[in-house]
């Protein structure tokens, strides 16, 4: 306890970061104020349905996603969803498209022309999404709308108030990441899932306690006990690394030694970071969601069990989505060809195997090796979920038992314990841990 007081003594001395601190957390209170700012012409103590709809089905994941902005009718209801779902377009057409292949190759300049298309995309996602979003409004709360407003006249106000409100979260994000503590999407999307934790928290302890199957403390200690598993395990695998030895030979140039030394190239465990997840979840979120603003009684079997996060269905192909993509993200990102001539560049070598092709060989022979275990790894995190439904947990409560919340909060906490940890010791004072570094997973800042 004394050397966390200390720490935080030396965070509040160091002013460039208590600067990055102090706007990161204003830049946050003003998300969550926004959260609760109602779209003008909706009263909202007449939103009972639509909140019901929301605590439940496919709907609570993503109310939890704004941080109950879309169950409150605000003006941050669309959230940060739609620059997601724009950003995973993106980077398929950088996969699939030789015009944006060829820009991804440009370096920053390239870099910055796809920031601008995925912008143009979002704003047209958010053209589609609001509507929907108000159409589903109208049918679950129609009484909510202030007497003398037309829909029609309501309709396209909102429509660009919703959408400026998701790009507004946008622009928060990248200011966080320029003059905050870094990972502003990350964050915001942090604060929005533990923003429920309290009241989930309240909720669970109360069912425990009160209804005649919840199994009093006992049921609740070991809910407590599996959660804390789940979190070590998750820290576990966003930190694991597998180092491959690479032996650089020596040069002479003139009077001067190079090389000659031996590095290792970290392969991480967890190298697509939370991204399989995200790009899955927001496959199941587009299409569903179009269903659920229509009739979904009215829809198959096979439709209504995916509506229904905790269904066998849903979770199935849920994972199947997450391991499929957690091989397209490590195949994207990391380029064992790139990797073996710049090896092959500088006089490198993998000891015991030949360099240019063998090398790319052996660096994608250990990648796939390795992505499997951590994608079927994640994959299980992902639907953990619904495998604390079994146990009675409760719906919110649940959700922090894996899925995409407990991988994001606890990658975004280590990669902000990492920089706050690397201000420290760049002054000279002790780092957060005296166990060691603090290894952040770096996760993708979008």
């Amino acid at each position: 306890m004394k050397k966390f007081i200390e720490t935080l003594k030396n965070i509040w001395k160091i002013e460039d970061l208590r600067q990055r601190l102090l706007i990161t957390c204003l830049f946050v209170a003003i998300y969550r104020f926004g959260s609760f700012v109602v779209l003008p012409g909706i009263n909202p103590v007449m939103l009972d349905k639509l909140q019901q709809q929301t605590a439940g089905g496919l709907l609570a994941l993503l109310d939890m996603f704004s941080g109950g902005a879309f169950s409150n009718a605000s003006i941050f209801a669309l959230g940060i969803m739609p620059y997601i779902s724009a950003s995973i377009v993106m980077q398929l057409l950088a996969v699939a498209v030789p015009y944006f292949q060829k820009m991804q190759r440009e370096g920053e300049s390239g870099r910055k022309k796809i920031s601008m298309y995925t912008r143009y995309l979002t704003v047209a996602i958010l053209l589609f999404q609001a509507p929907s979003y108000l159409i589903n409004l109208k049918m679950q709360s129609g009484a909510a709308l202030a007497s003398g407003i037309s829909w029609p006249v309501f309709m396209i106000p909102a429509t660009v108030i919703l959408a400026a409100g998701s790009m507004f979260i946008l622009w928060l994000g990248e200011r966080i990441t320029d003059k905050g503590i870094g990972n502003g999407i990350s964050m915001i999307i942090m604060i929005g899932i533990i923003a429920r934790l309290p009241q989930a928290f309240i909720q669970e302890v109360s069912s425990r306690f009160t209804a005649i199957t919840g199994g009093g403390l006992v049921m609740f200690l070991v809910e407590i006990i599996i959660l804390y598993a789940v979190v070590c395990a998750s820290i576990v695998l966003v930190q694991g690394v597998r180092k491959i030895p690479v032996q650089y030979a020596k040069r002479v140039v003139g009077n001067k030694t190079y090389g000659g030394a031996r590095q290792y190239i970290p392969l991480k465990l967890f190298a697509a970071n939370v991204m399989p997840i995200i790009f899955a979840q927001a496959l199941m979120f587009i299409p569903l969601a179009i269903v659920q603003y229509s009739a979904p009684e009215n829809a198959s079997w096979f439709v209504r069990s995916m509506l229904d996060h905790h269904s066998w269905t849903y979770n199935i192909v849920f994972a199947l989505l997450i391991i499929a993509f957690t091989y397209f993200y490590t195949a994207i990102t990391l380029n064992p060809t790139q990797m073996a001539e710049d090896m092959k560049r500088n006089n490198g070598f993998i000891p015991g195997v030949k360099p240019g092709k063998d090398t790319a060989d052996f660096i994608d022979t250990v990648m796939s090796r390795i992505t499997l275990p951590g994608s079927l790894f994640i994959a299980f995190i992902a639907i953990m979920p619904a495998l604390a439904s079994l146990l009675n947990v409760q719906d919110a409560f649940s959700q922090f038992f894996g899925g995409t919340s407990l991988l994001i909060l606890v990658g975004v906490v280590l990669d902000t314990l990492a920089q706050i940890e690397s201000h420290l010791l760049m002054r000279h004072y002790d780092g957060l841990l005296s166990s060691g570094r603090i290894h952040g997973r770096g996760m993708a800042a979008y």
